[in-house]
């Protein structure tokens, strides 16, 4: 009976284990691809055309899903302005982490999104993770939302003392919202009418 129930317990465990697997997974699919803000651009001029990219990487790694991120002005996209890899781990079925990292001399891997042997030059040990910027995300059936906790990621530019981002993720669109406050917690940098919308144009 004992032997049984043990065994029961594991069937469990291990069914759970799979269905967060899947979980991950399928918010990983939903991130990846290729974006464009043009018609938000094309509708507000407060608006910029900017193109975002974000693709797979280190599939073999089993502490999460990897992706390599590169954001542009469309008119300068062999130059963009963001370059980033992201770590998404999973708290559980309905609840996620984006962990944000920069990259060390990323210059060189500009483009890279394109450049399969490129990327493949691109190794953890060239990253570092930005502390307090992590993103956490919530399921709601087919959306996902989330963003930073109050002033824990910190910034520089323009002024500031931190950055805030809010995130909602859908099969075809991704809204993104990222701004800077200085000390006194007035807005220096980001938009501020709300997020940029990019709307998806391919999967990868």
């Amino acid at each position: 009976m004992r032997n049984a129930l043990v065994l029961a317990l594991f069937i469990a465990a291990g069914s759970a284990a799979a269905q967060r697997t899947r979980a991950l997974e399928q918010l990983a699919m939903t991130m990846e691809g290729s974006y464009s803000s043009a018609d938000q651009a094309a509708t507000d001029t407060s608006y910029l055309n900017i193109e975002l990219e974000m693709v797979r990487i280190w599939a073999k790694r089993k502490d999460g899903a990897w992706f390599y991120m590169e954001q542009a002005a469309a008119e300068s996209k062999a130059k963009p302005y963001r370059q980033r890899v992201y770590r998404l781990t999973e708290v559980n079925d309905s609840t996620f982490r984006s962990e944000i990292h920069t990259i060390r001399n990323g210059e060189r891997y500009f483009g890279a999104y394109r450049d399969f042997n490129l990327l493949a030059q691109l190794h953890a040990d060239s990253i570092d993770v930005m502390e307090g910027c992590t993103i956490t995300l919530h399921r709601y059936k087919s959306i996902y939302q989330g963003s930073t906790n109050g002033r824990d990621c910190p910034n520089s530019r323009s002024g500031a003392a931190y950055a805030t981002s809010e995130v909602t993720i859908r099969s075809d669109r991704m809204m993104s919202w990222d701004r800077g406050y200085d000390d006194a917690g007035k807005q220096v940098w980001g938009a501020t009418k709300g997020g940029y919308l990019f709307l998806k144009k391919r999967k990868y």
